[in-house]
């Protein structure tokens, strides 16, 4: 069992991330501004509400876990300063030996080996590309970091959202850098299935100072 905080637990990732490592019998903790209505709470999940620009706070959460996964998304109050706040998890977590997985969306990856990213293609939509930005840049950071850290990122398929939940099928495929699609050119996920690959990731690691990528 694993102590795991997810951070921006009760949005779309976040929650589904929280339900599958409660389901596996890990002990969760979720930290967001709110917490969720009575019908959507995780049985066994703990719940703590709070503001991730209150250090103290989160460097609490760090220090009684051992693997904090980041499911913040850079937009409303964190556009612009996700970035600075993952930063400094990630330093706190490496002084605290704790690792850290960071949910960052599939446009920094690649559309074909050695191509250029998603997010730099003109069918990018432009309403997302400062999202995919700063989360690039997080990975960036994070490729960057001393090797007192230990970290994965992932990027889901580039169709991920709560706009397709679709089901747990506990069937997908999981890449490095590039984009997976279908035969019919289709990058999907469900938040279940992503939910999977996360918390199978933190019982076997597999991607140790690296991203993957998780697709049907």
């Amino acid at each position: 069992m694993a102590r795991i905080t997810v951070l921006g637990g009760t949005g779309y990732a976040g929650s589904n991330i929280v339900k599958a490592a409660a389901a596996r019998g890990h002990q969760v903790t979720s930290f967001s501004r709110t917490a969720p209505a009575p019908a959507d709470a995780v049985a066994g999940a703990t719940y703590v509400t709070g503001n991730v620009f209150d250090e103290v706070t989160l460097d609490g959460l760090i220090d009684s876990a051992d693997v904090v996964v980041s499911a913040l998304a850079p937009r409303g109050e964190l556009a612009g300063k996700t970035r600075e706040v993952l930063s400094h998890v990630a330093e706190y977590a490496a002084a605290a030996k704790v690792r850290v997985g960071v949910v960052g969306g599939a446009g920094s990856l690649q559309i074909s080996p050695g191509g250029i990213r998603l997010l730099d293609t003109r069918q990018f939509p432009a309403a997302f590309k400062a999202e995919a930005v700063e989360m690039g840049s997080v990975l960036y950071d994070l490729r960057a970091s001393d090797a007192d850290l230990d970290w994965f990122f992932v990027s889901p398929a580039s169709g991920f959202g709560s706009h397709a939940p679709g089901v747990a099928t506990g069937v997908y495929r999981l890449g490095g850098d590039v984009v997976l699609s279908d035969d019919n050119g289709k990058s999907e996920i469900s938040g279940a299935d992503l939910a999977d690959a996360i918390v199978k990731e933190i019982e076997t690691p597999a991607h140790v100072r690296s991203r993957f990528t998780v697709a049907y």
